[in-house]
């Protein structure tokens, strides 16, 4: 008798990657808004006004306020689009990785300066 023969596997339902790479995708994004944001609140009089939503703190506040916002919509929206989905997650992660390169580099004020 065959011993595998007696244990009946269920139907396994095919993995899906697209929450796995919508949280990937998202955390870029927020990372890389961070960054901008907190450029143009140094460079922009009316942005850094806006994003001062604590006064001791300044615009920082505001920045990464507006940041964990954006980046939680952003994951939100891609996952209930992606969630059953099998994307590229090749490609996802590259844009992913690119845009966290430019986010890091960004932070840096020699950089930062440019603009």
């Amino acid at each position: 008798m065959n011993p595998t023969a007696l244990v009946s596997a269920p139907n396994p339902q095919a993995l899906t990657n697209g929450s796995g790479a919508a949280a990937i995708l998202a955390a870029a994004i927020g990372a890389f808004a961070l960054a901008v944001l907190a450029i143009a609140a140094d460079k922009l009089p009316g942005i850094k006004a806006a994003l001062i939503f604590y006064k001791p703190t300044g615009p920082l506040s505001g920045v990464t306020t507006a940041a964990i916002l954006l980046w939680l919509i952003v994951w939100i929206a891609l996952d209930l689009r992606w969630r059953k989905k099998t994307v590229a997650l090749g490609l996802v992660s590259g844009v992913a990785f690119t845009l966290l390169i430019l986010s890091f580099l960004l932070t840096f004020p020699p950089i930062a300066d440019l603009f």
